[in-house]
């Protein structure tokens, strides 16, 4: 029960701030590139509240949490005119990088963090970590995984905006047409990796550059923790 407390207290907030951040990110990149819906509609607050999706913020990942699951989770979508930005192909393929972009900020913030007030010296030796160092940690992990997840070129993620305006005209209009079966290949790709772990098919995807970041972001906490 007490790991569980702490699983919970380390990985809501760390969610919680991810996520949001990573929706707001959207928000002032569609303003600064002519879109100002997001801010028409309230939606650049870094209030939670205006933000959280009580299902796919809370509980499906403090679910897969408690259960080793792959951990990650959504908020409610920040509205994006793309009629209303200045390079509407362009513009949403920025739009869309914003948010992980965000969330990779985050990680490096978490990183420094963790060098000037945590111990990453003592938890790279092996010892157990403390709640301060488990939280940064998991903060970074969070934001990570929260990156490349979302880069994944299926709709309705970051990434299958990306390729989308990348793609030929001809096929980015084939390709959007994907979007409504996006949310169901999705589901599938989750039952998948739930009923064959063995597989690991997201992880296999999103493992290499995250493992990549990581160890960048490690050495920036040792950086700063004098190492």
């Amino acid at each position: 029960m007490t790991d569980t407390l702490t699983t919970i207290l380390v990985l809501v907030p760390a969610l919680v701030i991810a996520i949001v951040f990573h929706e707001v990110a959207h928000g002032l990149a569609a303003r600064a590139l002519g879109d100002p819906t997001a801010e028409e509609q309230g939606r650049l607050s870094l209030n939670p509240i205006r933000h959280v999706d009580p299902v796919g913020t809370l509980l499906v990942p403090g679910f897969l949490a408690l259960v080793n699951g792959p951990i990650f989770g959504w908020a409610k979508p920040v509205p994006v005119n793309g009629r209303r930005l200045n390079n509407p192909r362009r513009d949403m393929m920025l739009v869309a990088a914003a948010g992980p972009g965000m969330n990779l900020l985050l990680a490096a913030v978490g990183a420094v963090l963790w060098g000037m007030f945590g111990d990453p010296l003592a938890f790279f030796s092996g010892q157990t970590p403390g709640l301060l160092d488990e939280g940064l940690l998991t903060f970074i992990m969070i934001n990570c995984f929260l990156a490349f997840f979302n880069l994944l070129p299926i709709p309705p993620f970051d990434g299958s905006h990306i390729l989308e305006g990348l793609l030929p005209r001809s096929m980015a209009a084939h390709f959007a047409q994907l979007r409504q079966a996006g949310m169901l290949f999705f589901v599938i790709l989750i039952a998948a990796d739930w009923a064959f772990p063995q597989f690991d098919l997201i992880g296999r995807l999103v493992s290499p550059p995250i493992n990549f970041m990581m160890g960048i972001y490690q050495q920036i906490a040792l950086v700063f923790a004098g190492a």
